[in-house]
């Protein structure tokens, strides 16, 4: 089969290997649609491991199950979780899915970037969800970063009323829009460096966007009737998005950091300021738990998420490498969806 062969950011090979072999509990997986996550072109954290298949928002149909699947089927239409938790461990019984060992440890074989995948059988329990017959494979691509999104603003205890401060309108940001729109937000304002996306916000529901360079705290109060945001959401990893954040939290509020930094960041906190007498939480999420992609899906197929006009690219397998550089450049591309059957 052809598969995407990761080196560098731009560096993305068009291989052959063999299509993996299924054993007892397992599935193959015809990949009809893997979307390009930004955390894909993280090279600190991927390098180290190069040259691998990488690919985790997937859709597609299952090809083949191994002895004893009984729930699944060859040709159903499903998408999958590519980390999954044992639901036994200290940490998913306290709620904490993501931060469990099995989670972190479990992967597809090899990845979304290939025509063909395997899923291990602790995926096949737990990892896959059948798609309804008006979700497409490329909407369903959203399942896994929309799951990531329900639980940081679960983890922030969003409420109806609130207001919302997104920094960063990536495709993370418009999600994050989107969710706290259907959740009740009161006020969503959106900032980014990119003129599309800003324009992308105000469609899918920020109330107002607005340059970064052109954010300050006090442009906030004037937009939201003298008061900060209630929740600050930092879907960037520039540290000037940290401390536009830490500024721009109301007393009572939190800040979710839901984007990663570069390796090392450390930044100065103001901690009388913080947390003396203003009570702010600062808090933090990673990926989704099982539930988090059955809700996810449920948005998606309801409509009250809309993911298919984010999609601005789709690319064969052999042009993954362009993929890539789009996603990095993010100046003309929001979604970019790789489609290895072509």
């Amino acid at each position: 089969m052809r598969v995407a062969m990761y080196y560098s950011n731009q560096d993305v090979r068009l291989e052959e290997m063999p299509v993996p072999q299924i054993g007892p509990g397992e599935v193959l997986m015809r990949v009809e649609a893997s979307g390009i996550c930004g955390t894909d072109l993280l090279e600190w954290y991927r390098m180290h491991k190069a040259p691998l298949v990488l690919g985790h928002e997937v859709a597609g149909v299952i090809a083949a199950v191994g002895e004893g699947v009984e729930k699944y089927k060859e040709g159903d239409r499903i998408c999958a979780a590519h980390h999954v938790p044992c639901n036994k461990c200290h940490y998913c019984l306290s709620g904490h899915h993501t931060v469990c060992d099995t989670l972190r440890r479990t992967n597809f074989d090899p990845g979304g970037f290939a025509e063909y995948l395997r899923l291990p059988r602790i995926n096949v329990e737990q990892g896959i969800f059948s798609l309804p017959n008006e979700v497409s494979f490329e909407e369903a691509t959203f399942v896994e970063p929309l799951a990531c999104v329900l639980r940081g603003q679960r983890l922030a205890h969003l409420q109806p009323g609130q207001s919302v401060l997104v920094i960063g309108s990536g495709v993370a940001g418009l999600l994050h829009i989107q969710l706290a729109r259907a959740s009740g937000a009161a006020y969503i304002i959106a900032t980014d460096v990119v003129d599309h996306r800003l324009e992308a916000a105000r469609k899918l529901g920020a109330d107002v966007a607005v340059q970064a360079k052109e954010y300050t705290p006090t442009y906030l109060r004037r937009a939201a009737d003298g008061r900060l945001a209630d929740l600050v959401v930092i879907c960037s990893g520039a540290t000037s998005a940290i401390s536009q954040a830490l500024e721009s939290v109301e007393r009572g509020g939190t800040v979710l950091f839901f984007a990663t930094t570069e390796p090392g960041v450390r930044v100065p906190i103001a901690v009388n300021d913080l947390f003396w007498r203003n009570e702010i939480t600062l808090t933090s999420s990673y990926g989704g738990s099982p539930g988090d992609y059955a809700a996810a899906l449920e948005l998606i197929q309801s409509g009250k998420i809309c993911v298919g006009e984010m999609i601005t690219h789709r690319l064969g397998l052999a042009e993954t490498v362009l993929g890539f550089q789009l996603v990095a450049r993010a100046q003309d591309s929001l979604k970019v969806i790789i489609e290895p059957q072509r």
